[in-house]
């Protein structure tokens, strides 16, 4: 198992140098917001007329706001040009900026340091489509989850880093901040220094003309992320992430100051708290997904989002009657450890939510203008981030705690999870999958490489219980239309989720001849749009956990459209709670649990050779003697 562990990256060049040199600038980033902050917060230094909560939220802003004025231009660049010299290049900028930042702060020009906060977003701008359109060049498809599960506990863990380094740099020389801008200039450096050992890797649209009017180019690479419905709705989901994430991490030093009646190592001790979070969730990511792009992890995410915010609120609704001013004593106060918790398991099912999405983007984008759409994604990200900023200033400013910004923020969370799962029911099917087969049943899929990766295809398979459906889509990983029976389809409450699955109701020619030849009509127009289509042949679940006779409706289709079929053989299932056989099951319930279920993927059969009794005689022999 170790060879598959995504810790092994970690000692190969294609992706050390990488890692190391997002690492730092994810880290050098950190360095210079909080220590900015921690000494504007504590050291009650005003810039600009603001106060501390202000300028959290502006200084947030400004730090995004080059993702959406840039993001065109960067991902164009980054489609066009060898990826190892913009990183080398965009590193170069990060010393001079680093430069500039360390004389503002030497000489005490707090209001050039927002400006230098705007051109530190410019650059993070340029490097985020080059970041993420590295790694599908650089990692097959069963090491996308683990890359990105690394990239984003290292940035996490680069956070914690920063908020240590940033905070402690200045209570160490609030004076001079000498040790500050040592911090700042050496981070720069040593990032450039490793950008150089990124290997070559080659433009994945050389031929691009860079188009610098950014609103016209901006609309166009929108477009490209919206081909795909999949693709768009990760988008949206990864942007909603930064809108709560930003929202709520933006008022922790005022929650710390107005609420918990601390002081900045509380705030720092909060923020390494979420950080951690979220680095310990990215990499369970690989663990839980069993090292491939499990999208049934994401509505898990957004569960523990909502109640953890809500539970947030709960720990401290009102502010805390004495001051603590060591971490040692805020630790030793009543609830303390409610909040720690709250915030740790907040950022674990941020990172559980993000790094599935981020994989899907890679994964199902053009590769040709996935430098493109990792830019879309970061210009919806900076609107939504924009927007969060705003919606928390606004909310403050009515007169509403900050802890009530986070119940507010908890409720909007299960509006969004609730209309983005109902826009992409491939979310939930994966939930119920994933819930199923880790949690009730241990699955062994084999063959699973036998499914081809694109184009249309039928997938039959004997029909043992009630949740096969669900049993299929955890084995099988491209999205499937699966045909049903009208009166299950017709079941009140499911019929709207079956309908936002894109079931496929049919009826024999007996019971109603109208419905059977609507299902003829969309089975034919899901393989027309190159998707696959599952049936199950017996045309019902069996009663005595043998395979009943395939009937020839699967022959008429291929008449109409021959694509290639996929044999797959359930097993394991006969005699579960789901199945027909229902005798004794509430005394054989532990033995049941955790059963083990086999699904065996058979090789392709062509169209022409796709008998319903050749179809009948594979599936047999797949399942053997395991029913």
């Amino acid at each position: 198992m170790a060879g598959k562990s995504q810790f092994r990256l970690l000692g190969q060049r294609r992706f050390a140098p990488f890692f190391v040199t997002q690492f730092l600038g994810a880290l050098n980033d950190n360095v210079f917001r909080n220590g900015l902050l921690i000494l504007v917060t504590f050291q009650g230094i005003a810039v600009a007329g603001m106060n501390d909560s202000q300028l959290a939220n502006v200084a947030g802003a400004l730090f995004i706001l080059p993702y959406f004025l840039f993001s065109a231009t960067a991902g164009q660049l980054a489609d066009k040009y060898e990826k190892s010299m913009l990183m080398r290049r965009i590193k170069l900028l990060e010393v001079a900026l680093m430069s500039l930042a360390s004389a503002a702060f030497l000489t005490g020009q707090f209001e050039l340091l927002l400006a230098v906060l705007f051109l530190m977003g410019l650059q993070s701008t340029l490097f985020g489509p080059v970041k993420y359109a590295y790694l599908p060049q650089r990692l097959a498809d069963n090491e996308l989850v683990g890359g990105n599960a690394l990239v984003v506990a290292g940035t996490y863990i680069a956070i914690i880093m920063g908020l240590i380094v940033g905070g402690i740099s200045v209570a160490i020389d609030a004076e001079s901040l000498a040790v500050l801008v040592s911090c700042l200039l050496a981070f720069a450096i040593l990032g450039y220094l490793s950008a150089r050992g990124v290997p070559r890797t080659p433009a994945a649209d050389p031929d691009l003309e860079v188009q610098w009017n950014p609103w016209r180019e901006t609309w166009r690479i929108v477009g490209f992320a919206r081909e795909k419905r999949s693709v768009f709705l990760a988008v949206l989901g990864i942007s909603w992430f930064w809108f709560y994430g930003s929202a709520m991490t933006l008022q922790v030093p005022a929650y710390t100051l107005d609420v918990l009646n601390g002081d900045a190592t509380v705030a720092t001790a909060l923020l390494v708290t979420f950080a951690v979070g979220v680095g310990v969730g990215s990499l369970l990511c690989e663990w839980l997904s069993g090292h491939r792009v499990e999208l049934g992890l994401v509505p898990l995410g957004s569960i523990g989002l909502t109640v953890f915010a809500v539970d947030l609120y709960f720990a401290q609704p009102v502010a805390a009657a004495g001051s603590v001013s060591t971490v040692g004593e805020f630790l030793a106060r009543p609830g303390t450890w409610r909040v720690l918790l709250d915030l740790a398991l907040l950022g674990a099912f941020g990172g559980i939510f993000t790094v599935p999405l981020y994989a899907l983007i890679q994964q199902r984008s053009e590769r040709r203008h996935l430098s493109r759409i990792i830019a879309a994604n970061n210009i919806i990200n900076a609107l939504f981030m924009v927007g969060a900023s705003i919606l928390s200033l606004t909310i403050l400013a009515l007169g509403f705690s900050i802890p009530e910004l986070f119940l507010a923020l908890a409720v909007l969370n299960l509006l969004v999870a609730i209309y983005i799962y109902s826009l992409l029911p491939e979310f939930l099917l994966r939930f119920l999958a994933w819930l199923l087969t880790s949690l009730l049943y241990r699955l062994r899929v084999t063959g699973a490489g036998n499914v081809p990766e694109t184009g249309a295809a039928i997938v039959v398979a004997n029909h043992v219980s009630y949740v096969d459906p669900i049993i299929l889509a955890a084995s099988i990983r491209r999205p499937m239309r699966f045909v049903m029976w009208y009166r299950i389809f017709e079941i009140p409450l499911l019929k709207q989720f079956f309908r936002q699955t894109k079931a496929i109701p049919i009826a024999s020619a007996r019971e109603d001849e109208t419905i059977m030849k609507a299902a003829f009509e969309l089975v034919d127009a899901e393989l027309a749009a190159g998707n696959i289509v599952c049936i199950f042949p017996e045309g019902g679940i069996t009663r005595d956990g043998e395979i009943q006779r395939f009937r020839p409706g699967i022959e008429k289709i291929l008449e109409r459209r021959p694509v290639p079929v996929i044999p797959v053989s359930l097993g394991g299932l006969w005699g579960s709670w789901f199945s027909r056989s229902a005798k004794d099951d509430v005394r054989r319930w532990p033995r049941r649990l955790f059963a083990r279920v086999a699904a065996r993927v058979g090789q392709l059969v062509p169209a022409h050779l796709a008998t319903a009794a050749r179809l009948e005689a594979i599936v047999r022999a797949l399942r053997g003697d395991d029913r």
